[in-house]
């Protein structure tokens, strides 16, 4: 699941540089769509979708705008301009950012460890994505592709704090079946209106490589991994199974590095060991 996840970054660095950002995304969850709808038809039929309420369908439909539509576009278009091993360091902000409005707006408790935890972790994706100057950040001296990776970012920790909101009494695979669709849905309606017909013609004529990437983002990043971490929450329980996601930058930077040929820079040698930490200090401030 770590692996996959962090191939993510490098897979997307290939389309984006391939295939415009909104058509990529709208492929990528076309596909990976249609393979959750499989899933979860063997799985339960969809029985828990008949019995989903009024507000319950509302939620899912703003957590497909927010998780899916906005953060894929997002997604993407930062790996238009950023190296992909930079740009997984910002994983780390994912956590970090969730538990600070976690403990601002719905009361959730924070300790020492996750305080220090959450320090490190922004420090060290901070550090990383600026190259070892983090006041870039404080100054407003940014580039667009770090604009668009911030924004994704704020999309997923909005994505994740509104999961918690209004999708209480939902399965996991049906919430995200549901809310794949009507990000699909969205994604299609603007690919076709904005990046219009020659997009796809450029899909069409996109290389081998393109086409690999996108199978591999759609049904090994997307679905696969989706299955096997949830399957690793049933073995191991939550809190260990979320240990692993701080291994998806070690892997986005290793796969970056030796796939697309992206140098080491000393700041990402740095920093992301020292977000790393962080993820684990938070994981093990939340079990206690």
């Amino acid at each position: 699941m770590a692996i996959l996840w962090g191939a993510s970054w490098p897979w997307g660095r290939i389309l984006a540089q391939t295939i415009p950002p909104i058509t990529a995304s709208t492929l990528r969850f076309l596909i990976a769509s249609g393979a959750l709808i499989i899933w979860l038809y063997h799985h339960d039929h969809f029985k828990a979708a008949r019995f989903l309420t009024k507000k319950q369908w509302i939620g899912l439909l703003a957590t497909g705008a927010i998780g899916v539509f906005a953060y894929a576009i997002c997604f993407l278009s930062s790996l238009q301009y950023l190296p992909s091993g930079k740009a997984s360091a910002a994983i780390a902000l994912n956590p970090a950012f969730t538990l600070i409005l976690a403990a601002l707006f719905l009361k959730e408790k924070l300790n020492k460890i996750i305080i220090l935890g959450i320090i490190l972790a922004i420090f060290g994706a901070l550090y990383a994505l600026s190259q070892g100057h983090p006041i870039r950040f404080l100054s407003g001296n940014l580039h667009t592709g770090e604009y668009l990776l911030l924004t994704a970012v704020i999309c997923w920790v909005a994505y994740t704090l509104l999961g918690r909101i209004v999708l209480k009494g939902i399965d996991s695979l049906t919430a995200t079946t549901i809310s794949s669709i009507f990000g699909t849905i969205l994604l299609l309606i603007t690919s076709i209106t904005v990046e219009g017909q020659s997009a796809w013609e450029s899909f069409l004529q996109a290389p081998s490589q393109s086409y690999i990437a996108l199978i591999c983002l759609a049904l090994g990043s997307t679905t696969l991994a989706y299955a096997w971490y949830f399957n690793g929450i049933k073995a191991l329980g939550a809190g260990n199974a979320a240990a692993y996601t701080s291994l998806v930058p070690v892997f986005g930077i290793l796969i970056s590095a030796v796939w697309l040929g992206e140098p080491l820079h000393l700041s990402l040698l740095i920093g992301a060991p020292l977000a790393i930490f962080g993820m684990l200090l938070m994981n093990i401030g939340q079990r206690q």
